[in-house]
């Protein structure tokens, strides 16, 4: 009986070296979570018969070190919460690792190919769709017309006053082509447009002061070197209080002044400058916003993850898009979650259902891009266990020698 003890006790031990060299070997694996073999007692009836491996469990919830990777698809959870992805079975999966891909059919995949889970965004709506598959478009980004500049600055108060009689437009289609004489403006400052097609053109400003006493600024635009009709914005006036605050007349609420022009083969564009928050103080005439919306067309030319799980797609045009957001699961016990291997889980009764969401929304967690979790094994604790695991073998191995030289002493003295 004592034998049989013994070696039920080897083969116990056997199974938790098994555990101990895998979470060794796993220590730098990303995402492993330390596996613990659970000793149970063995009985007949009332008769102890040994010992066996009862269960093997991973403490799911204690989170590994978060490693700075620099790669824009890696990302760990800082908090609760597992990344959702798909086989191709159908069969739903949870993991803490965070490597992600684009594959040849334009799916955002994991590291181990299954489908990441997340929810679509349509653009340029921005509309969030439901849950699914994600995938990242790689065609061509279209071409976005300009229809607004934002235009901020402090225009000084320390300018000569120019009659706006001295102003000569320019004009770049003129034979010869007649230029702005700078003798006749304060300040001149440019900004890229873009029409229909995505061509781009070229929105210059010239400013000046026209009358001291009525603190007014002359703006004369210019597009492509052509200065526009009054009628078009190519003429407008800023007028200032005795604080130097642009003066904006009710009803409205802003100081605009919109240009209207046509590009080669484009349709007609009109583009809204915004003055609000332009001053005319003393000193230095300096601009603080000088910006247009739209965009050349662009190629694809990469993907990448945001804090809050965007999935952004980048173009040739500098441009970025959000085409998605990478869905985190919560559970109510994380722990009851059925291994799939050392890194991936299934639900199960134990675990409850999945609460799917947005990563930083509810019980989930942010995402840190460009970083990976960890394994949680302390080689340390390890080490100590393996240790002790020796000393056991040892000592069951002494029960299964004792045993077998008692016998030999038995059938000599028979």
């Amino acid at each position: 009986m004592s034998f049989n003890i013994a070696l039920s006790g080897i083969q116990a031990i056997n199974e938790q070296l098994s555990s101990i060299s895998n979470n060794i070997a796993n220590a730098g694996t990303y995402g492993y979570k330390a596996q613990r073999a659970n000793f149970s007692s063995m009985y007949a009836g009332s008769q102890p018969t040994g010992t066996q491996i009862g269960s093997t469990t991973q403490n799911i919830g204690l989170t590994g070190g978060v490693l700075n990777t620099g790669r824009s698809l890696d990302a760990s959870i800082d908090g609760k919460g597992f990344f959702i992805s798909k086989t191709s079975t159908g069969e739903t999966v949870y993991s803490r690792v965070g490597i992600f891909t684009k594959d040849a059919n334009d799916y955002l995949v994991d590291s181990a190919g299954r489908r990441v889970q997340g929810y679509p965004v349509a653009q340029p709506s921005g509309t969030k769709g439901t849950l699914g598959d994600l995938t990242v478009p790689t065609g061509l980004l279209k071409a976005s017309p300009s229809t607004a500049i934002d235009f901020t600055a402090n225009l000084s108060a320390d300018w000569p006053v120019m009659p706006a009689a001295g102003w000569v437009p320019p004009n770049a289609a003129a034979t010869p082509p007649v230029v702005a004489d700078p003798s006749t403006y304060s300040m001149s400052k440019v900004t890229l447009a873009y029409d229909s097609l995505g061509n781009s053109h070229t929105v210059t400003q010239y400013f000046f002061a026209d009358d001291a006493a009525a603190r007014t600024v002359q703006v004369r635009t210019s597009v492509d070197g052509v200065q526009l009709p009054p009628t078009d914005g190519g003429e407008a006036t800023l007028t200032f209080d005795t604080t130097g605050q642009l003066v904006v007349t009710a009803p409205a609420t802003k100081v605009t002044n919109t240009l209207k022009f046509t590009g080669k083969d484009a349709e007609a564009s009109e583009i809204t400058i915004d003055f609000t928050g332009t001053t005319f103080q003393k000193g230095e005439a300096t601009t603080s916003t000088n910006a247009a919306d739209g965009y050349a067309a662009g190629s694809y030319v990469g993907v990448e993850l945001g804090a809050d799980g965007s999935v952004i797609a980048k173009y040739s045009n500098g441009q970025k898009q959000q085409v998605g957001i990478v869905a985190l699961a919560t559970f109510k016990n994380e722990d009851g979650l059925t291994p799939v291997n050392d890194t991936s889980w299934t639900a199960s009764a134990a675990s409850g259902a999945a609460n799917e969401g947005e990563p930083g929304r509810g019980n989930a967690g942010s995402l840190a891009v460009s970083s990976l979790e960890g394994s949680n094994v302390d080689i340390t604790s390890e080490l100590v266990n393996l240790m002790g695991s020796q000393r056991n073998y040892q000592a069951n191995s002494k029960v299964i020698t004792t045993e077998n030289q008692m016998l030999q002493s038995l059938m000599q003295a028979l």
